[in-house]
């Protein structure tokens, strides 16, 4: 039997793709600031959740793989769908209707601060240390200075804020959630995305029109916005996630969970580059405080030499889910 490679032994093999991911929901905050310009942003959510699920579900026939079948598995799911994505996708579609899309993704990378409070209070699935706690300190000490805190807070762009942070805690508490209930399921991660995604079209599709009204005619659209929804389900959602699957299999779950680190960069590029977008000075500053905090708290920086975490590892009967891992957060 031959030996397999280690996860990360050919970096040319799995880099292209990490960056692609990073670019891609990099640029998803363009696309949700232009779809919001003429949609609701639960229908912009709407026609992301609807795309994506679309082109999930095309990717499933042609690897032959199926939705889930288990109805107990489903109502995880709708938990799922609901926190972590038909609720965070609206939330920044609120946000962006106030704020830059840059600053939409600088707070998207406040979600690993929030994750590892929740995981270690609520789903009891991580264990605080002190260097942890530091982390989260200095984490949210760059929230503050994002913020600027010390000019006062108010307005329509803290407002935009508060929506953008609200979709992180969103995001915080689905991803324990997943790893609790989810993550250890014998289905594909392509499978299990699939299913929420569909779930969350639907919810969407009945509480959409109950609160937006009626949907906007097509044609009344610019092609701009509908390019743009279409974008960020197809692409965004869907393509996007059948990379990141392709990377955690070939460079493991921590490898490619660091790309949380490049979204802000490549959202700020796209911000600046194509809608000519500025920030305050301490923004960016305080963006790069919160990532080193995250980095700190994840144990990525001033660590010592120890052992890879069994987690890390590709699983060998199931090569697109490492061990332990649990599947990749739909959250941009």
């Amino acid at each position: 039997m031959n030996t397999p490679a280690a996860p990360d032994s050919n970096v040319r093999a799995w880099l292209p793709g990490f960056l692609a991911v990073a670019v891609i929901w990099g640029a998803s905050f363009l696309f949700i600031k232009i779809g919001v310009r003429e949609l609701h942003p639960l229908y912009v959510t709407l026609g992301r959740a609807g795309a994506g699920a679309l082109t999930l579900l095309v990717a499933l026939a042609v690897l032959r793989d199926r939705l889930p079948r288990d109805p107990i598995l489903w109502l995880h799911l709708t938990v799922v769908a609901t926190v972590g994505v038909a609720v965070p996708f609206t939330l920044f579609g609120y946000g962006e209707q106030r704020v830059s899309s840059i600053l939409a993704g600088i707070w998207n990378a406040t979600t690993p601060l929030v994750v590892l409070p929740i995981a270690v209070l609520v789903f009891r699935t991580e264990r605080m240390t002190a260097r942890r706690a530091t982390g989260l300190v200095l984490g949210f000490a760059g929230v503050l200075v994002v913020l600027g805190a010390w000019q006062g807070l108010g307005g329509a762009q803290f407002t935009g804020q508060l929506f953008c942070f609200g979709a992180a805690v969103c995001y915080g508490l689905s991803i324990p959630y997943q790893k609790r209930f989810i993550a250890d399921r014998p289905e594909s991660g392509l499978a299990l995305t699939a299913g929420q995604l569909l779930v969350a079209t639907v919810q969407l599709a009945i509480v959409a029109p109950l609160v937006a009204g009626a949907p906007p005619a097509p044609t009344g659209l610019s092609p701009d916005v509908i390019a743009s929804v279409l974008a960020l389900g197809a692409v965004g959602t869907g393509l996007a996630f059948v990379i990141n699957l392709r990377t955690i299999r070939l460079a493991g779950a921590s490898t490619a969970s660091t790309v949380t680190y490049l979204i802000p960069i490549f959202a700020v590029l796209v911000g600046v580059l194509a809608l000519h977008e500025r920030l305050a000075w301490y923004q960016p500053v305080g963006a790069v405080i919160v990532l080193l905090g995250v980095a700190v708290s994840q144990r990525l920086i001033f660590r010592g030499p120890r052992r890879r975490p069994q987690w890390d590892e590709p699983s060998p009967d199931r090569p697109d889910r490492p061990v332990g891992a649990a599947d990749p957060a739909v959250s941009r």
